[in-house]
């Protein structure tokens, strides 16, 4: 071990072959997308992994959508934001899924080994940006809203320090 990190030599060998996994997606496609299933602790999610390493912008997190709709947004955020498209906190982007709002926040260094674990394969030292893709509910209300339905806050947890926006005042300069 050096510097408290794990080197590849020390890898199981389940770890070995998701890394490899990891870097032939990101070599072919752009970026792996690693999903995680609903359980008792909480919503499903999903992230992207090797959006960094080869185009140089975030990495991305998407907690709390509908089966299968979360790789499709962390698919369309790397072929955008790879082409040069720039994704600003509190912005909202209405133009990933018809009728659905996506506005972007930092995700906080706390959150990474949770919400980002397999990351750490390629960025042993965890030295990386990464960015979290909010949708509102259907009807329009966002988790930190006071009219959010009951639980969503914690369905669709913000990966701030805080646990709420901090890129942007909501309603005041974004939503």
């Amino acid at each position: 071990m050096e510097n408290g990190q794990v080197s590849l030599e020390q890898l199981s060998d389940e770890d070995a072959r998701l890394r490899e996994w990891l870097l032939n997606e990101a070599e072919e496609r752009g970026n792996a997308v690693v999903q995680v299933p609903q359980d008792e602790h909480g919503a499903g999610y999903c992230f992207s992994v090797g959006a960094w390493r080869r185009f140089g912008v975030p990495e991305a997190v998407v907690v709390g959508l509908p089966e299968g709709m979360g790789p499709v947004l962390i698919n369309a955020y790397v072929a955008r934001a790879s082409a040069g498209e720039r994704f600003r906190p509190g912005r909202l982007y209405d133009d990933f899924f018809d009728g659905v709002s996506v506005t972007v926040e930092r995700v906080a260094k706390g959150h990474y080994p949770q919400f980002l674990g397999s990351a750490f394969l390629l960025y042993r030292t965890g030295d990386f940006p990464a960015i979290q893709l909010i949708t509102p509910t259907p009807e329009g209300a966002w988790p930190w809203q006071p009219d959010a339905p009951e639980g969503f806050a914690q369905w669709q947890p913000v990966l701030t320090e805080s646990g709420r926006p901090e890129g942007w005042q909501p309603g005041v300069n974004g939503p």
